[in-house]
């Protein structure tokens, strides 16, 4: 069986030290997480980078001076950036972030660049060109039929086949149930065998078991879920990934350093 991999997005675009206390928002917070989740059992972060006042930013001088804080820190933790617009950032916006950053990893919403159906081809192009490996977010059946439209007229490389299946939402509250997994699953039909799940709400950990059971990628931490299995607050994003990681052992699943 393909070895797990653990990714952890421990703070997102919208939580603060409001919603948990150790949801880290400055550069040093984020970097300790990254050490303890790597530590857990995390081979990549999913980064989110926040301004001075602790919103989220796609501003590329953060990013890559966090990128080579982190490369110092935790050297064998690998690191995709988000370009999430966040009901903030316009498509241009998103596409000067992965211009400035040049990073190794990108997540990329689907619904997001279709807004600007004129400029995906330059995004998706640009990645290709820089070695970026795209991670395509999907929160629903239209958008999967869009990546398979972009991907039949060439908009899309065909061999940009990454995707992370958003279970629940965060606002309005939707909680992901196992349920809603297969389904979602089963759409692919197999034509994207590098799929990560990650879901919202308590029930987090019974979806990303599902998923790990199914053959899939997790994606787990603070940015979709602050809580343990039975609805306590989680102390931080740390024990929630060893949660999963012991979870995945107990399957026989093999886990990526």
């Amino acid at each position: 069986m393909t070895p797990l991999k653990i990714t952890v997005a421990p703070n997102g675009a919208r939580r603060g030290k409001s919603d948990h206390p150790e949801i880290p928002v400055s550069r040093a917070e984020i970097i300790e997480t990254a050490v303890a989740c790597h530590a857990a059992g995390a081979a990549e972060l999913h980064l989110h980078i926040r301004d001075t006042a602790g919103k989220h930013s796609l501003d590329s001088t953060e990013y890559r001076e966090t990128m080579t804080e982190l490369a110092r820190t935790v050297p064998d933790m690998a690191v995709q950036v988000t370009t999430e617009s966040a009901g903030i950032f316009a498509v241009p916006d998103q596409f000067a972030c992965l211009r400035g950053v040049r990073p190794a990893a990108a997540s990329v919403s689907v619904r997001e660049i279709a807004r600007a159906p004129e400029l995906a081809p330059q995004v998706y192009a640009f990645a290709a060109d820089n070695g970026i490996k795209v991670q395509h977010i999907l929160y629903e059946q239209a958008d999967l039929d869009q990546l398979k439209a972009w991907l039949a007229d060439g908009t899309v490389p065909d061999d940009m086949r990454a995707v992370i299946l958003v279970l629940g939402k965060y606002a309005p509250p939707q909680n992901a149930q196992p349920d809603d997994l297969a389904p979602f699953v089963n759409a692919l039909g197999g034509a994207f065998p590098d799929w990560t799940v990650c879901a919202f709400g308590h029930q987090e950990h019974a979806v990303l078991t599902e998923a790990i059971r199914l053959g899939g990628h997790v994606r787990v931490g603070f940015e979709n879920n602050i809580c343990r299995p039975d609805g306590t607050p989680a102390k931080d994003n740390a024990e929630n990934v060893a949660r999963i990681a012991a979870a995945a052992r107990a399957m026989g699943r093999p886990i990526q350093n």
